[in-house]
This record gives structure tokens, C-alpha cells and sequence, in this order.
């Protein structure tokens, strides 16, 4: 990309930052990377990962979309 572009480099967060987040243990982050439902991490060196900032925004957003559609079903159904 030519200077004074538009690109955008996305942030990388080590396992720590991760942990801080999500709440997740880092156990509990490896167990849903896999089993597919938390991103997978991409390797920075030989012996070190990190997440992409916006994939761990993402699936956090998509807890609170489930948390929020989980309250309104209740409200619907009367409770």
C-alpha cells in the first residue's frame, strides 16, 4: 500500500490481554479455540500466538447479543 493509505493493521493481543478481556481462563480459551467457537490465535514467533484484537471485539459482542436476545425471549414468554 502506497503511503498515506487507508490500510488498517489489526492489533494483536498476547494470551494475558485475552485472559483480562474475556474473563476466560487461558485453559478455557485454548479448550474453545478448539472446539471452534473463540478465534484462533496467529503465531508471532516460534513459541508465541497472539489474537487479533477484532475477532476477540467480535466474539464478545456476540456474547451480549445472545445474552440480550436470551432477556427478551424471557420478556416475551412472560416472566
Amino acid at each position: 500500500m502506497a503511503l498515506g493509505g487507508t490500510a488498517h493493521t489489526p492489533a494483536l493481543e498476547r494470551v494475558a490481554t485475552v485472559q483480562l478481556r474475556t474473563g476466560l481462563s487461558r485453559t478455557e480459551i485454548y479448550r474453545q479455540v478448539k472446539a471452534g467457537t473463540f478465534p484462533a490465535p496467529v503465531k508471532i514467533g516460534s513459541r508465541s500466538s497472539a489474537w487479533i484484537a477484532s475477532e476477540v471485539d467480535s466474539w464478545i459482542e456476540a456474547r451480549i447479543a445472545a445474552r440480550d436476545s436470551d432477556r427478551s425471549g424471557c420478556r416475551s414468554a412472560g416472566r
